[in-house]
């Protein structure tokens, strides 16, 4: 019989399933607190970014960290940056899809990143996954397509805007690859603080070059600013980039789908925004979907 996905030598005293769930519940808070800022989209990833990398500075840079960044080699500490840049156009061309599809449409594509993920896996890091676990990750892609099924557009524009999108799942993709491939050489602070600042930088010159103001701000947007950065983060990018240590790529990024159904209901709390009917339902295969892949994907192969 083969060895579970989780050898026991490498296997953490925290069961990542449960550290995955608490980053799905962490990164629904990014929408709320996007939302109640009051500044332009890059200008806010641009913040996010940076002040997370201020934040964890103190745990990356101790005396451990410093000796782990020491020894990193030239080859490391670019593949480390190009998860950061790989973020940074995340948000850049999710962002920026916005201004020409809708946010259903928006949504959609961008959470189409496991199937890249899956396929990225297979192709450079050896990674299979179940085929009972592929079917119930397409449950859960198919609940997306679902929440935005009645907010399609077609044309010229809303076209550009799909394909920006869609590059947006293909970055995200990219920036956890190179994460479940890190990982197993680097600890969690030395990776992400490589990773997140790379990302600040990135973003700061975006920010720049399209001119999204920088200030000056309430302090309430300034509060957001440093909620997005404790919240969905730390509580949820940081988490997932731990489970990338023990987890398969492809079971870390379905989790990822988890984020819209639990930005619905904050919506619902928070906002008083009460979702449509086929909004419900996707959730629904969302939720049943991602449960079923975790379920599948951590028994013994």
């Amino acid at each position: 019989m083969n060895k579970p996905s989780i050898p026991a030598a490498a296997r953490p005293a925290v069961n990542p399933y449960l550290v995955i769930g608490i980053g799905i519940l962490g990164i629904s808070f990014g929408s709320l607190f996007t939302k109640l800022a009051a500044a332009l989209p890059l200008t806010i990833a641009f913040y996010r970014m940076s002040f997370t990398a201020v934040l964890l500075a103190p745990l990356a840079l101790s005396r451990a960290g410093r000796a782990e960044l020491a020894s990193l080699n030239r080859r490391e500490i670019l593949i480390a940056a190009a998860a950061g840049l790989f973020l940074a156009m995340h948000f850049f061309t999710w962002i920026y899809s916005l201004s020409y599809t809708s946010v259903a449409s928006s949504t959609v594509l961008v959470t189409m990143q496991p199937l890249f993920v899956v396929s990225g896996a297979w192709i450079f890091l050896k990674e299979k996954v179940p085929a009972k676990s592929l079917v119930y990750g397409l449950l859960a892609v198919s609940g997306s397509i679902l929440i935005g099924f009645s907010d399609f557009r077609v044309g010229g524009a809303a076209l550009w805007g799909d394909f920006l999108a869609l590059a947006g799942a293909i970055m995200i993709a990219g920036y956890m690859l190179i994460g479940r491939r890190l990982r197993a050489r680097l600890s969690l602070f030395p990776y992400i603080f490589l990773v997140y600042g790379v990302s600040a930088v990135s973003l700061l010159l975006m920010a720049l070059i399209f001119g999204s103001p920088l200030y000056p701000f309430p302090l309430s947007t300034w509060l957001c600013f440093l909620a997005l950065a404790a919240v969905p983060t730390i509580c949820g990018h940081t988490l997932f980039n731990w489970a990338l240590g023990y987890l398969k790529a492809a079971v870390v990024s379905v989790a990822f789908l988890g984020e819209p159904v639990g930005a619905t209901i904050l919506a619902l709390v928070f906002l008083g925004e009460v979702p449509a009917l086929l909004q419900v339902a996707g959730g629904i295969m969302i939720i049943a979907g991602v449960y079923l892949f975790m379920v599948v994907s951590s028994r013994p192969e």
